[in-house]
């Protein structure tokens, strides 16, 4: 664990949680699942509690959208690649084989999995001291809380009376560990667009951003 350890700043108490925090399911045994529905949560509260402390007049409104933005499994993957987190998980040879450890989904995963090891390892603390460190960045590159692709679309086609968006899905591929889908959004006859992500919410935003640049 020690490689672990020196990526996380962070000297494991008990290493087994950080073994299981990097295993996916593909590998067999205990597999990170269970600690990534807690890391989910507490990364959400570190982060909302953030939020609150560091805008202290901002609106719900757009601390929300602030929020949804950094807490994102695309922003969890972000910060595991820029630890070079991809070449420590445990993947079986064929999850492997398809490179299932670059995959968002994945990497996202194991982020939000060690958090919970870290709560568990050692509390609140050690946790959020991990998630400050490494989403300080992406916070203060906040200028303005960010709108959501889905949402700015929405907020396009209804000033402009063009509808509401319609989501619909094209097909989902590849392998089971790993699946991708493409999405198509559409205003009728005003316009749209499809794009593909690791998961279909992912999908189904960057669908809207790129229809939301056709019609702006």
């Amino acid at each position: 664990m020690s490689a672990i350890a020196k990526l996380l700043a962070y000297q494991p108490r008990d290493s087994g949680l950080f073994d299981r925090a990097l295993t996916h399911g593909s590998h067999g045994g205990e597999t990170y699942e269970r600690l990534e529905f807690l890391g989910d949560r507490v990364l959400g509260l570190v982060v909302a509690a953030w939020l609150y402390e560091r805008f202290p007049t901002e609106p719900e409104g757009k601390m929300s959208r602030r929020y949804n933005a950094l807490v994102t499994r695309e922003t969890c993957a972000e910060v595991g690649r820029a630890i070079d987190l991809p070449r420590h998980i445990k993947l079986g040879k064929q999850a492997r084989d398809d490179q299932a450890n670059m995959s968002d989904n994945v990497v996202g995963d194991v982020v939000e999995a060690l958090i919970g090891a870290l709560f568990l390892d050692s509390g609140l603390d050690a946790a959020q001291g991990f998630i400050r460190t490494h989403w300080a960045d992406l916070l203060d590159g906040q200028q303005r809380a960010p709108m959501h692709p889905k949402s700015g679309l929405q907020e396009v086609a209804a000033a402009r009376n063009l509808g509401v968006p319609l989501y619909e899905l094209v097909s989902r591929f590849g392998p089971h560990h790993a699946p991708r889908f493409r999405v198509k959004v559409s205003l009728g006859r005003h316009g749209e667009a499809e794009a593909e992500g690791d998961s279909k919410q992912e999908a189904e935003t960057a669908a809207a951003a790129a229809l939301l640049e056709n019609i702006t």
